[in-house]
């Protein structure tokens, strides 16, 4: 039978973090931005169980990628609320809007 190694995991860790890298650069609102950065983090979360199942055999890389889903979720919180209040001055979340509340 077919059996899924490290090589298939980093594939999809590598396809996650490109898609992630071609939100944020193509797309300028600010929610398409924070999922891109939610991939990236997610790819990496990624990496660190694969590695920690395949080459050390130990928990430290699931330990490692809990750590990375509780910072995404925290910095998913603040960022959002950031949004929300750009929303309630400018009524747009265009991120080349956001350099507007400096005046």
């Amino acid at each position: 039978m077919f059996e899924i190694g490290l090589t298939h995991y980093l594939v999809v860790s590598a396809a996650m973090f490109t898609l992630g890298m071609m939100i944020i650069v193509m797309r300028r609102n600010a929610i398409a931005v924070l999922m891109g950065i939610e991939f990236l983090l997610n790819a990496a979360a990624l990496n660190f169980v694969a590695f920690s199942r395949y080459v050390t055999g130990d928990l430290h890389g699931q330990l490692a990628g809990l750590f990375v889903i509780a910072v995404a979720a925290a910095e998913a919180t603040i960022i959002l609320a950031i949004i929300l209040n750009i929303y309630s001055h400018m009524d747009s979340v265009n991120v080349d809007e956001a350099d507007l509340l400096k005046q």
